[in-house]
């Protein structure tokens, strides 16, 4: 018996008595940012009078910053600019959440803002209109950090009967999954899909395609609703890459990648040449695919497990153990996209998003510079 939060044992019947009370015509609105880890996601609520109808609306806030890693406590404040608005799922309309950027005093991005400088690489290449669809794979876990489901002494059966499974002796934790997907679906985040995943009480669900910065934005909004589903579960959802050591798989992000022209026919030639790109910045790109500049992909990138060796760059059609993998369809079509299989689950979507476009998108000479 895995073991749960005390919250998830509150009162829900109660809860919803004082959730259902009517608010007039003000609107709670929860503003969501990354902290100062690259990792975690903090959020807070604010009234306004009336229902914001675009971004415009929304106005900057500001948070204290050296309680999240992100400043000094002698110098504190850090800006929220909105940047992205959905629906809420869990106060409902009119109520809105609102993604954000995090600023310093200065008006320069803070150190784990990485979508600043990924915005202005995606206005560069925008005529290209880059589509990106991300497998975000997660674990769950109760809050002794155990694996949901899994026997407190001993493990469960070795891995085989749990990717897309069903069946209460496989399937462990599905009320977070499908509760979660509707919960994206009524914000407004493009989730495409979901699944359970090769490792028991592992599951990964998609978003995209998204084109260009709408990428990061959707997947950070949808990892905030997952974490806030699971609070009111009592479990926890990690991405750590390798949460269980020993012969169990790890948890990726994978990224799928194509321009206009990899998707128009005779598209193959450009998939190609991204891909001959990619083998030439193998390195630069695993310091990316994690918050710890590749560290946490040491533990998961091992050659085994549905992974290539974080030390070798691969590519194959169909291929699951390569680097990057193109599709069996796309081989036959001679145009599609590309899976790059090597970002972690717990990497940025900005910063992979960006250096994808950089290394895939921008012409030689201004790929240098923008890497730099």
């Amino acid at each position: 018996m895995s073991y749960v939060s005390d919250s998830s044992s509150l009162n829900k019947a109660l809860r919803q008595q004082y959730l259902s009370l009517p608010q007039g015509h003000f609107c709670q609105v929860t503003y969501v940012w990354i902290d100062g880890s690259g990792e975690g996601l903090r959020n807070k609520t604010r009234t306004m009078d009336s229902e914001p109808k675009s971004i415009a609306d929304l106005p900057e806030w500001n948070f204290d910053g050296s309680s999240t890693g992100q400043s000094k406590g002698h110098n504190s404040d850090m800006l929220l600019i909105p940047v992205c608005m959905f629906r809420d799922p869990f106060l409902l309309d009119p109520n809105k959440l609102v993604l954000c950027e995090v600023l310093k005093h200065t008006q320069e991005p803070a150190e784990s803002n990485h979508r600043n400088r990924c915005n202005k690489v995606m206005e560069k290449v925008k005529d290209l209109h880059p589509w990106f669809g991300m497998e975000q794979e997660y674990t769950l876990l109760g809050v002794d950090e155990h694996p949901y489901g899994w026997p407190r002494l001993g493990f469960p059966k070795p891995q085989g009967p749990y990717y897309c499974s069903v069946g209460a002796d496989r399937a462990f934790g599905r009320d977070v999954v499908e509760c979660h997907y509707k919960a994206c679906l009524y914000a407004g985040i493009k989730i495409s899909g979901t699944n359970a995943e090769v490792m028991p009480s592992q599951w990964e669900f998609q978003v995209g395609p998204c084109e260009g910065i709408e990428m990061g934005d959707h997947l950070w909004m949808a990892r905030f609703l997952l974490h806030r589903v699971c609070e009111d579960f009592g479990v926890v959802a990690t991405l750590d890459p390798k949460p269980m050591t020993g012969d169990w798989n790890g948890t990726g992000c994978h990224i799928n990648v194509s321009t206009v022209q990899m998707r128009e026919q005779g598209g193959i030639e450009h998939i190609e040449k991204a891909i001959e790109k990619l083998s030439k910045r193998h390195a630069e790109h695993i310091r990316v695919y994690d918050p710890h500049g590749g560290e946490d992909n040491k533990r998961r990138l091992t050659g085994r497990h549905e992974t290539s060796s974080i030390h070798d760059f691969s590519a194959g059609v169909a291929n699951r153990g390569a680097s990057i993998r193109i599709p069996r369809q796309v081989g036959q079509d001679k145009c599609g996209y590309f899976e790059d299989r090597r970002p972690a689950a717990n990497c940025d979507p900005y910063a992979v998003t960006c250096v994808m476009a950089i290394t895939c998108m921008l012409e030689e000479g201004e790929d240098a510079h923008e890497l730099k």
